[in-house]
């Protein structure tokens, strides 16, 4: 019925060393910031190797979540649907956000 013996519709992605290596990056990215806003000589190497490194980071996870969905075929009809909700309640709670707000 599903594949390889599931009981649910449902994927559950494999260990990912992608998002531990993205908040490194991305830490970076915000410590080398901090630095060239007080004028530190050499912080803007750190922003540009962080920022180089975050952007190949996010280039090589969504080539996994790609391969994941087009090659393997994880992404059954249940998890589209399940993303696509997910995204309109987020999308609607970021609306009420705003209208709570002001």
């Amino acid at each position: 019925m599903y594949k390889n013996n599931q009981v649910h519709p449902f994927h559950l992605v494999d260990p990912s060393p992608w998002p531990i290596l993205a908040s490194g990056s991305v830490s970076t990215l915000l410590g080398g910031s901090v630095l060239y806003f007080y004028g530190v000589v050499y912080s803007v190497f750190f922003v540009r190797l962080s920022f180089i490194l975050t952007a190949s980071l996010m280039a090589i996870w969504w080539r996994d979540v790609v391969r994941e969905a087009s090659y393997e075929g994880q992404h059954t009809y249940f998890v589209e649907r399940s993303m696509r909700m997910g995204m309109v309640l987020f999308i609607l709670s970021e609306i009420m956000f705003f209208f709570a707000f002001f």
